[in-house]
């Protein structure tokens, strides 16, 4: 009896053993058909991105994908997509024409010598600016006005404009910085707009356009937001001239360090290529 209960035992052990390695083997087949079928998914859209130089997303984040140097990047969405909301992220031309922008969410000490590296080269740019930046720092505004630059709108709390379905709450995003900009100078504030993060909607872009403004995004940038990490000289440099191409919008933060203290010879070094700068205005 015994005997035969060890047998049993046994036998729904080796059974138990069997159905065990089958689900194992089941669901190890089906990790490695996901894993697959994602890589090839993977595959398939860099192709696409590569071959047909379009990205499927037209909203959401905005990205650039670089894969020619000294050409600009295949962006969320092309040139001919964000023309018919007077949005742009770069002048599609040969002219070897540079667009220089700057968000400018605090003061942290470096725009001054910003400042004085764009007055040096005569380069005008585009500072684009919260609401708080204005009245915590009018000297700073009033200067950028006075040497020929302009001052942009980046919205007054620097939300995720994308989030916001109301025209009535995107407008006043817009609205109060524009008051509190005229307060400061006593001049209506130029109407371009920047999307926080580049953070945008298609019906983002069709309220900036029915408020009278222009988006602009960007068609070269590189990580220097980071205050207490910030990149190197050759890290800003490598990015800053191995992607820089005709017509390109340029993305800078005010609050980096690097870029206050590379900016005059960053400058030198573009017109050494044969890049000239432009306003804004001028794109559009």
């Amino acid at each position: 009896m015994d005997a035969r209960n060890h047998k049993e035992d046994d036998w729904k052990s080796k059974a138990l053993f069997l159905r065990i390695g089958k689900l194992s083997l089941f669901f190890a087949a089906a990790f490695l058909v996901g894993h697959f079928a994602a890589r090839l998914q993977e595959h398939f859209s860099q192709e696409t991105i590569s071959q047909n130089h379009v990205i499927e997303s037209s909203e959401g984040n905005w990205g650039l994908s670089f894969q020619e140097e000294g050409q600009p990047p295949v962006a969320n969405a092309t040139a001919q997509e964000l023309e018919q909301y007077n949005a742009y992220y770069a002048n599609i031309t040969d002219e070897k024409v540079i667009y220089l922008t700057f968000d400018a969410g605090f003061e942290n000490g470096n725009t001054p010598a910003i400042l004085d590296a764009l007055k040096k080269h005569n380069a005008p740019a585009t500072f684009f600016v919260v609401g708080t930046y204005v009245t915590s720092n009018p000297e700073l505004i009033q200067r950028m006005n006075q040497e020929g630059h302009t001052v942009g709108n980046h919205t007054y709390h620097h939300p995720d404009m994308s989030q916001i379905a109301s025209k009535e709450a995107f407008e006043k995003e817009l609205k109060d910085v524009e008051d509190v900009y005229q307060e400061t100078t006593g001049e209506q504030m130029v109407k371009f707009y920047r999307p926080p993060q580049g953070k945008y909607s298609e019906s983002n872009l069709q309220m900036a356009k029915e408020l009278g403004y222009h988006t602009f995004f960007w068609s070269l940038a590189y990580v220097d937001w980071y205050e207490n990490d910030q990149p190197t000289r050759e890290e800003a440099f490598d990015k800053l001239l191995g992607r820089i191409h005709p017509g390109a919008i340029v993305l800078l933060h005010s609050t980096s360090k690097t870029n206050a203290e590379i900016l005059d010879e960053l400058l030198t070094k573009w017109e050494e290529m044969g890049y000239t700068f432009q306003a804004l205005d001028q794109l559009i």
